[in-house]
């Protein structure tokens, strides 16, 4: 889960704001800004004493002075139960305040607190109550405002845990130079830098200037308009050696706005997908080489058998028959190695099969059936049937002649425990079929059916108004439907 922290703190309820060493103030929420009826523009990048004035010999003055000190002297947190700090009304007046103010340092690479974070609490009207209560009831609401502050404290605290400990990388920058104002562990691993928080990118990671990833910040922060970035690549120069310099990364550019959409920093999130994509290169150029290899395999079978059957009589046509099985087989491994070995669909099976074997046919064969995949030793056998069964037809059957056609049908339905694919070829207008034929090697691979672990039935006809043959598949559960896919349709099969 990508949780936004800094929209998280924006949106509390609760007025925060940070400042930095100089006690300048860099970021406050919109709850701070109302308690305190000031604007956001009027405050930022302020000293906290030219924004809130108050006399240097004042007591208000030296409490908050005081802990401010305290926190940057000693990074540990401080707290103020009770301080009256006053402050300017809109219409320029004074106003009495009382509040209750946490001050938590956010430390820095070298251990020394870069910023505070205040979080302060309006206990006015609990200050205006003291006067007519007795002394017991004051010091159990103040105990009660102090152990407020510090669940705030400690949910402050796991906020920071949280993006410290985010699996993905992840940085804030402020303003319209891109100032790094945060970055997590992931981040600070990815560019191999220790020292960026308080920098430009610029000038922290001056390697991607001329890659084009400042321009891109640039047109984020002017826009408004998140960037998202696939699978891009990276040069990055840091502590890594030139084998891990490249990476290539998943990640997004989220502008951040404040109250009234004025963008203010930009949010940079991602992950480091160099592995994967290593991954995928090194299994494309197996399966490539699988492909090779397969190719070579076919053709030195077809060279043995143009060998063997060289000398033997009237082998021609076997021969043929040979030439052509083997061709049928060499592109369904084109098919899946174009794919990755990854499920094959079967109209395109049967595009291929039918058009490699009869080129353009034009409402000759007609396919009727859901887009669906089927698992590469599936799809191989749906082939050499296919192959056998367009074979036959045009030798024989539907096919034969200019009258005939071919219906191809398929649906696939859930079972309990599996899918179960159906599959019908149905020849027509064909010359009649006297009788079955002689049963010879292709006709025993169709019988066969296709190989599956759950089983399959073939139900093969030779009806006197043409051929018909009924698959029955028993996949595994879970129908491979592709995805994005429309909605069954007809379509006469295509060249190509």
């Amino acid at each position: 889960m990508n949780i936004d922290f800094l929209e998280l703190a924006e949106a509390s309820p609760n007025p925060y704001v940070l400042m930095n060493r100089e006690l300048r103030l860099v970021w406050m929420n919109r709850a701070y800004c109302a308690v305190t009826m000031r604007a956001r523009e009027d405050i930022i990048d302020r000293k906290m004493f030219d924004a809130f004035p108050a006399d240097p010999d004042s007591e208000s003055f030296r409490q908050l002075r005081e802990s401010l000190d305290h926190v940057l002297e000693t990074g540990e947190p401080d707290e103020i139960a009770l301080i009256r700090y006053d402050i300017a009304r809109p219409d320029g007046g004074m106003e009495s305040r009382y509040w209750s103010a946490t001050h938590t340092p956010l430390h820095g690479p070298d251990g020394k607190p870069d910023y505070i974070l205040q979080h302060t609490v309006d206990v006015t009207e609990l200050q205006e109550l003291r006067r007519l209560r007795d002394e017991v009831g004051v010091m159990r609401r103040a105990g009660a405002i102090q152990e407020r502050n510090r669940n705030l404290e400690r949910e402050s605290q796991r906020l920071l845990e949280f993006f410290q400990q985010a699996p993905g990388f992840v940085a804030v920058l402020g303003g319209p130079t891109h100032v790094f104002q945060m970055a997590n562990a992931s981040y600070l691993r990815l560019v191999g830098r220790e020292d960026i928080v308080g920098k430009t990118v610029e000038d922290a990671l001056p390697e991607v200037v001329a890659q084009g990833f400042i321009a891109t910040l640039d047109r984020v922060y002017e826009s408004g308009q998140a960037y998202i970035g696939r699978r891009e690549p990276v040069l990055l120069d840091g502590d890594h050696d030139p084998a891990h310099s490249r990476r290539v990364l998943n990640f997004i550019f989220q502008p951040i706005s404040d109250g009234d959409g004025t963008v203010t920093g930009i949010i940079v999130q991602g992950y480091d997908v160099t592995e994967e994509v290593e991954y995928e290169g090194r299994q494309e150029l197996l399966i490539q080489e699988l492909n090779h290899r397969v190719k070579n395999t076919l053709a030195v079978v077809q060279s043995i058998a143009q060998q063997t059957f060289r000398n033997v009589p009237d082998s021609a046509s076997a021969m043929a028959t040979f030439k052509a099985r083997l061709h049928a087989l060499g592109a369904a491994h084109g098919l899946l190695t174009e794919s990755s070995w990854s499920p094959a669909s079967v109209r395109e099976i049967l595009d291929l099969t039918v058009a490699a074997s009869f080129g353009p046919l034009d409402g000759r064969v007609l396919l009727d059936g859901p887009h669906f995949l089927l698992n590469p030793e599936v799809a191989l056998a749906l082939t050499m049937i296919v192959h056998e069964l367009t074979t036959n037809a045009i030798k024989y059957g539907a096919l034969s002649d200019d009258a005939g056609r071919v219906q191809v049908g398929w649906s696939v339905n859930a079972g309990d425990d599996c899918d179960v694919l159906s599959l019908t070829w149905r020849e027509r207008g064909g010359p009649p079929v006297a009788s079955a034929p002689r049963e010879g090697f292709g006709t025993r691979l169709i019988r066969t059916g296709i190989t599956s672990k759950r089983g399959t039935k073939v139900d093969l006809r030779f009806e006197p108004e043409g051929v018909v043959c009924a698959l029955e598949v028993m996949l595994e559960s879970g129908a491979n439907h592709e995805p994005n896919a429309e909605s069954p349709i007809s379509s006469p099969i295509m060249p190509g």
